[in-house]
């Protein structure tokens, strides 16, 4: 075969090999940017990750922070209280959702919880905390893990996060802290 006939295959074989990789593969991925004011879709219990944060303490008050996290698919919502309940460590009890409390939630002057929206660069939290002794001064348990399911997801998430409490209550989500 003539070296222009050589060519011409050569050229027109790393043509379709571009072709077919970038059909195969697709496009490449990109950050969908979030507008503001911008609700989302709720999101689904497949696209979300909880964790805690190491219990936190002030005066006889714990907290733990929980944090939302986007694992999979597109940008989605959340808005509301989680469902928390004690796991190991003690007597069940359940988190009364309050808007605030000493260790966080809302500021004072916000009644609504917001909605938050999840992304690859954007998280939710919300604040579980209680008392770590009884109104007689007695010790409360140590919980070794809790059950979370966020917003309108029916889905528990056991986490492990430890945290002395007789009672619990549980803030909205919010935007995460960036840090």
């Amino acid at each position: 075969m003539p070296s222009y006939g050589r060519r011409l295959v050569a050229t027109f074989a790393a043509a379709a090999t571009g072709y077919a990789v970038g059909t195969l593969l697709g496009p490449p991925a990109r950050a969908v940017p979030i507008v503001t004011g911008d609700e989302g879709t709720p999101c689904w219990a497949e696209q979300i990750d909880v964790t805690a944060s190491p219990t936190q303490g002030a005066v006889g008050h714990r907290a733990v922070t929980l944090t939302f996290s986007l694992v999979g698919g597109e940008p989605c919502t959340l808005t509301g209280y989680p469902w928390v309940d004690s796991g190991t460590g003690g007597p069940a009890i359940h988190a009364a959702p309050t808007p605030r409390g000493y260790m966080g939630g809302l500021p004072s002057s916000v009644d609504e919880p917001p909605s938050v929206i999840l992304s690859i660069s954007t998280q939710a939290q919300a604040i579980v905390e209680g008392m770590a002794v009884d109104g007689s001064g007695n010790p409360c348990p140590g919980y070794t893990d809790l059950r979370i399911s966020p917003p309108d997801i029916n889905m528990m998430f056991t986490v492990p996060t430890t945290i002395d409490a007789c009672q619990l209550q549980v803030h909205p989500v919010t935007q995460a802290d960036k840090g």
